[in-house]
């Protein structure tokens, strides 16, 4: 039954890479560990080829694959539209190592995997070094928070969904580094409390306030509120504070869930919660990416 169900699975990653043109799987050998992963590449990619991109890595959650975030973002819509390549990692067993459900030290060195895709990324395709992201979603998301601590010199920014800040990743990286970052998250996620979680993850305000510190802010906060779409349910509260070339921003969703804003509806028989459509997250997003140097 299980090797009926990989068939199935593979079968449908196959159909979907192949309907997504610019979008090839790949594997990385790590620790004699196959590791997979998608690279999209921008129409714009192959019409200047002296040119050099920047690139997105976009981590899937927790028991979701790489395809079904690759599908549920639509981000390669916004690579086409703004010139970037999108990286789609696919975690051992469809998780990361974030801090907790997984050993810090001696659990699956994932870290270690995408500093070595991104180096092998970097050979293979003409990347721009001083434009490396990372978001993902929920798991993927965490995982985001422990690459901005570990990978700072490698990665200039991070946008996390569903997802605050590891209690182990601030355990073990106090120290000050110069990494953007942006929080998105839901008043009514039920997956990951908007409060934090005792013993797993700060709240989004604890969140935000970590990375102030470590980005050696105390700068004065700039506030805006989105509300246009009253049917919607939902608001937008945006809190920035700049320090010198990087931001560090909160996104509150009011009465947002778990999940991407501005997506589709996502249903894997979770309790998810409403989807904000008062921010387009992808566009929102480059922006925040393209303004940290």
């Amino acid at each position: 039954m299980k090797k009926i169900k990989n068939i199935i699975v593979s079968l449908f990653l196959v159909l979907l890479i192949a309907a997504s043109a610019g979008a090839q799987v790949k594997t990385l050998v790590y620790k004699g560990e196959k590791r997979k992963y998608i690279v999209y590449t921008p129409e714009a990619y192959t019409k200047d080829t002296l040119a050099f991109f920047p690139v997105v890595f976009n981590f899937h959650g927790g028991g979701m694959t790489m395809a079904e975030q690759m599908l549920y973002t639509q981000m390669n819509k916004t690579a086409d539209k703004h010139g970037f390549i999108v990286v789609y990692p696919k975690g051992i067993k469809e998780d990361w190592n974030v801090g907790f459900g997984m050993a810090y030290k001696s659990g699956t060195d994932d870290i270690g995997f995408i500093d070595s895709l991104l180096s092998n990324l970097k050979y293979n395709y003409r990347i721009d070094s001083k434009k490396v992201f990372a978001t993902g979603l929920s798991r993927g998301g965490f995982f985001c928070h422990r690459i901005a601590a570990e990978l700072s010199d490698k990665f200039t920014a991070i946008a996390t969904v569903g997802a605050l800040l590891p209690d182990s990743v601030a355990h073990y990286h106090q120290k000050k580094s110069e990494i953007g970052v942006m929080t998105v998250h839901g008043t009514d996620d039920q997956i990951v409390n908007y409060k934090g979680k005792e013993n797993a993850y700060y709240s989004a305000q604890a969140t935000f306030e970590y990375w102030k510190k470590v980005n050696g802010t105390e700068t004065a906060e700039s506030k805006k509120i989105i509300d246009k779409k009253k049917r919607d349910g939902t608001a937008v509260e945006i809190i920035e504070s700049r320090i010198g070339k990087k931001t560090v921003s909160l996104i509150t969703i009011v009465n947002g869930g778990h999940n991407w804003p501005g997506a589709d509806e996502f249903n894997v028989g979770l309790p998810l919660g409403k989807t904000s459509s008062e921010i387009e997250l992808n566009e929102y997003m480059w922006f925040f990416f393209k303004t940290q140097k």
